[in-house]
């Protein structure tokens, strides 16, 4: 038996998020929509389709607005379309429209979270926060999609 060739790096990434868009946003997204669970939802602009696109995260409150952990890092779709675009965000079931995306330090980010996620986030060793500028929309920009 030959041992199959080494994968490129990034590889297992790559199949991870796709798995994710396809098998679990479709419930998350329906959870966001209706307001059920841990999950907000940033809609949001492709920058080379014009497409509008929505994608579930788990967000938290902050003083000066709303806190996403990237996870996956700066490079995925959402977080470069609205960096790009703007956009908006369904958040504890009220609209929001993105103002600015502005980093935020490391400690700040986890005590947005709180103390029990805070502690995940710390374990699970992430780094990457950003604040969300935001101001209430209401109703949204387009309350049909």
């Amino acid at each position: 038996m030959t041992p199959s060739p080494p994968r490129p790096p990034g590889a297992f990434k790559r199949w991870w998020l796709s798995f994710i868009q396809r098998r679990l946003n479709p419930l998350t997204l329906r959870m966001a929509h209706s307001g059920r669970g841990p999950f907000s939802l940033v809609r949001h602009v492709g920058r080379k389709s014009g497409r509008t696109f929505e994608t579930p995260l788990i967000l938290a409150d902050s003083r000066d607005g709303i806190v996403a952990e990237l996870t996956y890092g700066t490079g995925v779709n959402w977080y470069r379309n609205v960096v790009a675009g703007g956009g908006e965000v369904l958040h504890r079931g009220r609209w929001y429209r993105i103002l600015a995306v502005e980093p935020l330090a490391v400690a700040d980010g986890l005590r947005a979270f709180g103390p029990l996620k805070g502690l995940v986030l710390r374990v699970l060793r992430r780094r990457e926060f950003r604040l969300l500028r935001v101001e209430p929309e209401n109703p949204p920009a387009d309350a049909a999609r």
